[in-house]
């Protein structure tokens, strides 16, 4: 499990920026960020279908084995393609320099800077972006920490104390982490609100007719099929039909801001949706008084209704979710590309965890959640969340409007 862990988080999201750095043109990049989040989503389809029935009709050793296959054909692939590919050079660690700059900043914050640019400290080394790039006001007070004092500098005027001086670039760069850092905070709870209505929903489905016909019933699992399925569809209609026409309509692609907000404004009703859902589910089951029934009674309605919550969610993923590696990739630093998009692992990560602590406190503090779907008050957990991804979208917009 380890092993697993360490390789999908070396792959998945670093591929991202590999394979961006293949581009050279915003809309290319948007459109490979597209298409990768479809393959994504739809091995991910695969993997919730025919890798569990494999693993549950035949043999969990011949579904690891198919699993394990798939993996050893994927590297094969990328090594055959990697004399063609682009390869960024090596510029040691980012994170060094970023901490130099909080290190600078604090040592000198006394110091008194002046308006004279020639005292700030620009490098000598071919990987700055600009010799002459004036820092910015944003965050002001970090610019003291490319403020050349005496003894900073050699006589060739190269940095003779690293963690007393920066460059402008680095300030910058540190500054535009500080920029970004708000907007990445307003997408954990999109991945907290995603975590609780999956979870609910596998609950709501063991109770419900999951039956397709006389001989096949839907795994409660798997329901989550149709999320990945509508985000696939989603970006397929938005590859192949949306962007196109925005692109004849407007001289400019739509911002991945905008479409990080249409996400916001979707995964909204998703959550309402699962609330309507479940009142309806929880109506039927208090019209047959069936409130402290367990074992093997039957909601007597279809399992086909959570389809259209998860749906909808699949929908505002296709928008949130590539429009946040976009920015990323866009506002971070260049030495930080695969971190940017490192950034939506840590994202669902955080999110997923945090949905867990929040069902446990909304159970001991509410009672809405009981051992027993049918005698909890799901509805209400859905109402309440569908309230605080509202209170975070206008967090978001605080955020977007302070980012611009």
């Amino acid at each position: 499990m380890g092993l697993m862990v360490v390789g999908c988080g070396g792959t998945n999201f670093n591929m991202l920026t590999f394979g961006a750095h293949q581009f050279d043109s915003l809309g290319d990049r948007d459109v490979f960020f597209n298409w990768s989040i479809v393959v994504m989503y739809a091995v991910r389809i695969i993997g919730s279908t025919s890798i569990v029935f494999v693993e549950d009709s035949i043999s969990w050793a011949l579904g690891y084995g198919v699993s394990a296959a798939a993996n050893a054909i994927a590297v094969v692939l990328v090594l055959l393609g990697s004399k063609h590919y682009r390869r960024p050079a090596a510029c040691g660690s980012p994170f060094t320099g970023l901490a130099r700059v909080a290190v600078a900043a604090i040592r000198k914050w006394d110091v008194v800077v002046a308006e004279d640019d020639s005292k700030y400290s620009h490098g000598t080394s071919e990987l700055e972006e600009s010799i002459n790039l004036r820092p910015s006001q944003r965050f002001s007070l970090l610019n003291r920490a490319a403020w050349i004092c005496h003894g900073d500098t050699r006589p060739d005027g190269s940095i003779a104390k690293p963690w007393s001086l920066c460059t402008v670039q680095q300030v910058e760069d540190f500054k535009s982490l500080l920029r970004v850092f708000p907007l990445w905070s307003s997408s954990i709870f999109l991945s907290v609100s995603i975590g609780i209505q999956l979870s609910l929903t596998v609950l709501q489905a063991l109770t419900m007719d999951r039956s397709l016909g006389p001989r096949f019933a839907i795994p409660a699992g798997s329901m989550v099929v149709s999320s990945f399925a509508a985000t696939v569809v989603s970006l397929l209609l938005l590859d192949r039909l949306i962007l196109p026409l925005w692109h004849k309509l407007s001289s400019h692609p739509p911002r991945p801001l905008l479409r990080i907000g249409l996400g916001h404004i979707i995964n909204t009703a998703g959550m309402a949706a699962s609330a309507l859902v479940e009142r309806k589910r929880a109506s039927i089951v208090r019209s047959h008084q069936a409130e402290s029934q367990h074992g093997e009674w039957v909601v007597p309605m279809t399992a086909l209704w959570l389809v259209l919550p998860l749906a909808v969610t699949g929908v505002a993923e296709a928008l949130h979710f590539p429009g946040q590696v976009a920015l990323y990739f866009q506002a971070f630093p260049r030495s930080l590309r695969s971190t940017a998009t490192g950034m939506m692992a840590v994202i669902i990560a955080l999110g997923f965890y945090l949905s867990v602590a929040m069902m446990g406190v909304v159970r001991r503090v509410t009672g809405w959640l009981q051992d027993d779907i049918n005698g909890s008050n799901v509805e209400n957990v859905f109402w309440l969340v569908t309230g605080l991804t509202l209170v975070n979208f206008g967090y978001y917009v605080l955020c977007a409007k302070l980012y611009e």
